[in-house]
């Protein structure tokens, strides 16, 4: 599956998803591939609609096979969260009442405090028609709530999941602007690569009749080398783009790559040969 490498650690941990009379078994299966995107194993269903083991809910998840096959059926939402020690319902709508209401970031950590802390954490998602109940949501400690547009607030389950899934992740990394990997880490281009690749490209410009007028050559070479310079290119880049420049300072349109020399120019130094040659 695109985005999967087996190669990396699994995570499954984190606060137990609960379900709540959900009905289409394909929205089970989206709920599965949410959490396993964002480390999350625990799946408790409260008396779904349809029968539980379904094939259709695991062709939803695509292989989070492990969410699917460890999932718990209960057949009350009591029963479902008798071993928690804390629980967020959430919900789109306001509820009369006296439960701390936190949006999805807030939730994410109070959510990573106690589950480092060693308690057990859950969150209630309601039904696709009309989400949970008044009387399910008394049954939980705090409420959370995403800020959507207050005309059109109704979020599918798997997307409900998916966005406190994410708060969880983001809730334990070092900074909540990190990312689960990065692009590999470049050697920055020392200088005496980055002059060569300089000179390099000024030589083929000004062959070329680039500098114009004369006098205004040296403003414009040291305009071209504060720009490249911002860049800041790690070494393997700045020999690619000499690559470049030397494809273009020795081949061209009447005499392209795989054409064979140009009468009267030799080889760059380091230009591969061509087949045929």
């Amino acid at each position: 599956m695109a985005g999967t490498d087996k190669n990396r650690p699994f995570i499954a941990e984190g606060p137990a998803i609960i379900l709540v009379e959900p009905q289409l078994p394909e929205n089970i299966g989206m709920v599965a591939r949410a959490m396993a995107n964002f480390g999350l194993s625990e799946l408790r269903l409260v008396n779904p609609r349809e029968e539980f083991p379904n094939e259709k809910a695991r062709a939803a998840a695509s292989k989070a096979d492990h969410v699917i096959d460890g999932a718990k059926v209960y057949s009350d939402l009591p029963s479902a969260i008798a071993d928690l020690g804390f629980v967020f319902a959430t919900t789109a709508r306001e509820r009369d009442g006296f439960k701390p209401v936190r949006g999805p970031v807030e939730a994410g950590r109070v959510l990573r405090q106690r589950f480092s802390a060693g308690q057990k954490i859950g969150i209630l998602f309601g039904r696709e028609r009309f989400g949970l109940s008044n009387e399910e949501v008394s049954l939980a400690d705090e409420l959370v709530t995403f800020p959507v547009n207050p005309a059109f607030a109704s979020l599918n389950i798997a997307q409900a999941v998916l966005l406190m899934s994410y708060e969880w992740m983001k809730s334990g990394m070092e900074s909540e602007t990190d990312t689960a990997f990065r692009g590999p880490e470049l050697e920055p281009a020392r200088k005496e690569t980055l002059h060569g690749f300089f000179n390099h490209l000024e030589e083929a410009l000004d062959a070329r009749g680039y500098f114009r007028p004369a006098a205004r050559k040296e403003t414009m070479a040291h305009n071209l080398r504060s720009v490249l310079t911002r860049a800041g290119f790690g070494e393997a880049e700045v020999k690619l783009l000499r690559g470049v420049v030397t494809s273009l300072d020795y081949f061209t349109r009447k005499h392209p790559r795989g054409s064979g020399a140009p009468e009267g120019r030799e080889k760059p130094k380091g230009a591969k040969k061509e087949q045929g040659e």
